[in-house]
């Protein structure tokens, strides 16, 4: 079976930095993958090239079989044009540590923006899809609210219906809980949770080691832009084999 992802190789650099160095891994469809590893070891930076909202520069990603960015024509490779990216980049789904929703949109406004405009779904399809997004992540009741009537951690379950209103193959999630308050972040996995348990495809770069144990079939952990380790995620966060893996890890559960 094809991959949802497959990276062969990925670099990226930032002038002299290298941000991404040989990344190769494979991610299955219904798989969770939770990145783990200090500030400025490029998980981000790959979510983000998944994304396409970063160019990478060396090797290449492959979304359902399909080169993501780039289109071959022989021997070489030609970047796509944006509405080529566009259109690409509707096969992911991706939620961000700040909640970036429209303020003068309501809810379920925002949920329904991308449906109407990008997808030009009918107004009525696009609403009643998304009031059944709201149920799932738990704000029904909060259709009609403005994102200042919202706290952080109903902010953020909107982001992701509003992700998930486009019908993503792919969730990325960038930190989700980094920006919430700590009695808010409970509600936020515990959307990610029932959506590993309906089968979605998930990327998450998370410092919650507990989602990672619990919700996690597979963790990464990364550092200096490079794939350390890799594993069964209970195994890999009980019983790391590489000492930059033990360090990190004593350091983070001390």
């Amino acid at each position: 079976m094809t991959p949802i992802v497959s990276a062969v190789k990925v670099g990226k650099s930032f002038g002299t930095v290298q941000a991404l160095s040989d990344i190769t891994m494979d991610v299955a469809a219904g798989e969770v993958v939770c990145l783990i590893g200090p500030s400025g070891s490029g998980k981000t930076t790959f979510l983000r090239c998944i994304n396409q909202l970063e160019r990478f520069d060396s090797g290449a990603l492959f979304l359902e079989g399909e080169l993501v960015g780039y289109r071959r024509a022989g021997d070489r490779l030609h970047p796509l044009a944006e509405a080529q990216i566009a259109q690409q980049r509707r096969a992911t789904g991706m939620v961000f540590q700040r909640f970036n929703l429209f303020p003068h949109l309501t809810a379920l406004g925002n949920i329904t923006e991308g449906p109407v405009q990008v997808l030009r779904q009918r107004p009525a399809e696009a609403a009643e899809h998304a009031r059944s997004l709201l149920a799932q992540v738990g704000l029904s009741h909060k259709a009609d609210a403005y994102p200042s009537q919202l706290s952080g951690g109903q902010q953020q379950r909107v982001a992701i219906a509003r992700a998930l209103a486009m019908r993503p193959r792919l969730m990325l999630f960038d930190e989700p809980t980094s920006a919430l308050d700590p009695e808010l972040v409970g509600e936020v996995l515990a959307v990610m949770r029932d959506l590993a348990e309906r089968g979605t495809t998930m990327i998450t770069v998370t410092h919650e080691l507990s989602f990672a144990r619990e919700v996690g079939h597979r963790v990464i952990f990364m550092d200096g832009g490079r794939v350390v380790e890799t594993g069964p995620a209970r195994e890999l966060l009980s019983n790391p084999q590489e000492a930059r893996t033990r360090g990190f890890l004593a350091a983070v559960l001390s």
